[in-house]
């Protein structure tokens, strides 16, 4: 929690959760509920973004930020707006099959740009969705109007139709192609995806989907450690801000003894590790200086202060310790780790500062900067945008840190615990919540 930081830590850390949650005040519709994708203007929302926000509001009333009211009155404006909003084919759709676009416009919520109907985004609005379900428990009328509507939005997603005809997920679909050929196999951030999928009682997948999702897994060292491999940070992260992982196993996890929670631990060691050892050479890099995660990069440029001339990636999946990487940082970074490692977060977000004091956008972090890039400033490149799911993790994490707020909240969501008992998950506070239910039903 964070009164075990020292006062300026942890008013600091205050600070950055309370701009990240500002985040969704100014880039939000407030006749739709829509979030923005950035913070650049004219940017379409992304439904992740706003099941980001969705779960951001709860947080916002327990830190006193908002009200209950007026949290309430931006989730069940967004969730009309979701239930009533046209599913089908034609170009001013929003979704179809219960499923939602990647992108919307953010004025009259239709498909934006030639984006995909996409099963992972759908999920984090959903996940989002389902945390206000879980926080507005109250008898108004407004409140239960919140629990009605998400079950008719979950219950709508027909997710068996995405596994078309194979063993797992389809990542996407588009109405004159089809689906996208690729699959949620391999560990990444999907592993929320199956909960959610398993658990539909009206569209649910089978449990040896999930089976074939985890036997794609690839494992490596990290010392004489064995840990799941995913070189983007945030892969590590996405599931574990609703789902708290300490203790509970699936099979795969059971198996080895090990547990998503202290495998997103020992990737923290190997990013930091891997920003030691520096082995593109780039500018910043150290032990406390860390961050390989999926963000934007820098335009194509051969003026760097490296002395070498990397081909700088764009928008890319960086990752550690395999890559790619071109020498941009995404700064959330070390302040996300905070419920995993909470010195590595406090000394990495320390030196970030103490080295680039001007990093912080409207007293957010951006996307991503690299200092390697030779420009007038210290920072080098940094992205003229701050982006919505970042932020939107940001709170959510910092609070699970304080107060496991998010994670408590979700272990009472029948719908995440069913879907993690149907993928095999067993122990830690899966049992002890049926433990718990037993003596309620017989006391």
């Amino acid at each position: 929690m964070l009164q075990r930081f020292d006062d300026t830590d942890a008013a600091l850390i205050d600070r950055l959760q309370k701009s990240a949650f500002d985040y969704f005040l100014k880039y939000s519709n407030p006749e739709n509920g829509l979030v923005a994708d950035t913070s650049i203007p004219d940017v379409p929302c992304s439904i992740a973004a706003t099941g980001f926000a969705l779960s951001s509001y709860t947080v916002a009333v327990e830190r006193g930020w908002i009200t209950q009211a007026e949290a309430a009155g931006r989730t069940i404006t967004t969730l009309r707006f979701f239930a009533g909003s046209h599913q089908g084919r034609e170009r001013h759709a929003t979704g179809y099959r219960g499923f939602y676009y990647h992108f919307l416009h953010m004025d009259t919520g239709h498909r934006a740009w030639n984006s995909e109907l996409s099963t992972i985004d759908t999920t984090l609005l959903v996940a989002g969705m389902l945390t206000a379900a879980a926080y507005f428990d109250g008898a108004d009328p407004i409140e239960t109007e919140i629990r009605e509507l998400v079950k008719f939005i979950y219950e709508r997603i027909d997710w068996h139709w995405a596994l078309n005809k194979g063993q797992t997920v389809c990542m996407g679909w588009k109405p004159g192609s089809g689906f996208l050929r690729w699959r949620w196999q391999g560990y990444d951030e999907a592993i929320l995806l199956y909960t959610l999928a398993l658990a539909s009682p009206t569209h649910p997948i089978p449990q040896s989907s999930y089976d074939a999702f985890v036997s794609s897994y690839s494992w490596m060292l990290f010392g004489k450690q064995p840990y799941l491999y995913a070189g983007p940070f945030f892969i590590h992260l996405f599931s574990h801000a609703w789902v708290d992982f300490r203790g509970i196993q699936d099979r795969e996890m059971a198996a080895r003894d090990w547990d998503y929670f202290r495998n997103t631990q020992v990737s923290i060691a190997v990013q930091r590790d891997y920003a030691e050892r520096n082995p593109g050479h780039f500018v910043g890099y150290n032990r406390n200086v860390w961050g390989f995660s999926a963000s934007d990069g820098p335009p194509p440029t051969r003026n760097m202060r490296s002395g070498r001339h990397p081909k700088v990636l764009g928008y890319a999946a960086r990752g550690a310790p395999l890559g790619p990487d071109d020498g941009t940082i995404a700064p959330w970074a070390a302040l996300a780790a905070l419920p995993y490692d909470r010195q590595a977060a406090v000394d990495g977000l320390e030196a970030l500062l103490a080295a680039y004091p001007n990093l912080l956008c409207e007293g957010r972090f951006p996307g991503g900067f690299n200092p390697s890039v030779k420009t007038a400033r210290p920072e080098g490149w940094v992205d003229d945008r701050c982006v919505a799911i970042d932020q939107g993790l940001l709170v959510m994490t910092i609070e699970n840190d304080r107060s496991e707020f998010i994670w408590s909240l979700m272990q009472r969501s029948p719908i995440i615990r069913l879907g993690l008992e149907r993928a095999g998950f067993t122990g830690g506070w899966l049992e002890q919540a049926e433990t718990e239910s037993v003596s309620r039903k017989t006391a």
